[in-house]
């Protein structure tokens, strides 16, 4: 292999910093992946998988905090990676606001991203230490940006704004998107199976995962999507409240005495399928309890009601629909949650195909429905490792 041949692709969660190396040649290689899981609590884990060792390794960590995270992550690397052949890295952003492009990171562009992550915390903080980290450790590597909003820059202007005073929308105050890799990567994949139907398509993406959104995507371009101005709104999550009447803001404000920040916690962190179930914000082990505990019952319910009246109005924002694609952790594999959420949609040509659907084949539709239904696995650390490539080929 010759030097400076791989990019490194990293995705900065709010619970987890998922990895990957890549080979950087015309179709990309991967070398390693792995990922760093449930941050923050007792049961957090480092797994990776080597390309010339089919087996997952899983290790057992501390990672109490981000901090302790990427000190286990920088010692996997080290161990792993041959930073001499490695190019650059990628980064996954999950908000850049006016940003459309890859960027190089400067100094400047690091500057402006502190500036607006209080709109989206629980992400950016952690997005750019480990920015910060990288650049400490490895000076010499250029880092790239890849932003999560990027996907959905090509909606129209009604479906950005928010009905507040426009001088706010002049201020960036509106509805942005997320999950924007996963959407591209989607986008893509369908592309390779279809061929150039995907791009005339009327087309739904469903990145159901504990952060779930929906996108409506016509002739290949996103016309709108569940999230807004923060990855908190749309769909329910595992633990986001999803869209919530702003009378509830000065209601718990008034009556609970929370203030901004106790507020942000709440709907961050203790809502979603975890408040409601008031148990757990894992959907495989809210199934598992569905049969025996009510709230766990209605909190799947709750989910997947909200998540088809989405894909009914998205349906309508379409003018139809041709296809529909489940992905993101709940939707590649979860059948129960799929076929809840598809039962009662056969008037818009939503049949699914139940062995199919437990199968978790790559088409799940009836063969006689006029909407096709795809199950498939998203990658957004390939994703991100594209966008360097094309970044550096033309940089």
């Amino acid at each position: 292999m010759q030097k400076n041949r791989c990019v490194l692709a990293i995705n900065g969660g709010s619970s987890s910093i998922k990895f990957a190396l890549y080979e950087k040649a015309d179709v990309l290689v991967e070398l390693l992946s792995g990922a760093i899981d449930n941050i923050g609590s007792e049961k957090a884990g480092l797994s990776f998988t080597k390309a010339n060792d089919a087996a997952e390794n899983n290790i057992a960590i501390d990672a109490s905090s981000h901090g302790k995270a990427v000190e286990h992550l920088k010692a996997c690397l080290d161990k792993h990676v041959d930073f001499d052949l490695v190019v650059a890295i990628g980064h996954r952003i999950v908000h850049g606001m006016s940003h459309i492009e890859p960027e190089l990171i400067t100094d400047d562009l690091i500057m402006e991203l502190k500036k607006i992550s209080s709109i989206d915390p629980e992400h950016l903080h952690g997005q750019i230490a480990l920015i910060e980290m990288f650049k400490k450790w490895y000076p010499a590597l250029q880092q790239v940006t890849c932003f999560d909003t990027s996907f959905h820059t090509t909606m129209p202007v009604v479906a950005k704004l928010l009905a507040i005073p426009r001088t706010y929308y002049k201020k960036g105050v509106q509805r942005y998107g997320f999950h924007g890799l996963s959407y591209a990567f989607l986008m893509e994949e369908l592309h390779r199976i279809c061929g150039e139907t995907s791009k005339t398509e009327k087309i739904i993406l469903a990145h159901l995962g504990s952060g779930a959104s929906l996108a409506a995507v016509k002739n290949g371009k996103s016309i709108d999507t569940s999230m807004g101005f923060t990855p908190t709104s749309g769909l329910p999550m595992g633990t986001r409240t999803g869209d919530l009447d702003p009378g509830v803001v000065s209601y718990l404000m008034e009556h609970e005495k929370l203030d901004a920040k106790a507020f942000n916690d709440t709907v961050i962190h203790k809502s979603g399928l975890l408040g409601i179930s008031e148990t757990n914000s894992n959907m495989k082990s809210l199934i598992e309890l569905e049969d025996l505990d009510y709230r766990a019952k209605e909190a799947i319910e709750f989910f997947c009601y909200q998540t088809k009246k989405w894909i009914g109005s998205f349906a309508a924002a379409l003018g139809g629909l041709e296809t529909l694609v489940f992905s993101g952790g709940i939707g590649e594999r979860s059948p129960e949650v799929r076929a809840k959420i598809c039962d009662g949609l056969a008037f818009l040509g939503i049949e699914l195909d139940d062995n199919k659907n437990h199968a978790n084949e790559l088409i799940i539709s009836k063969v006689s429905g006029r909407v096709k239904v795809y199950v498939i696995k998203t990658k957004e650390e390939l994703m991100i490792a594209k966008l360097v490539r094309s970044y550096l080929n033309t940089h």
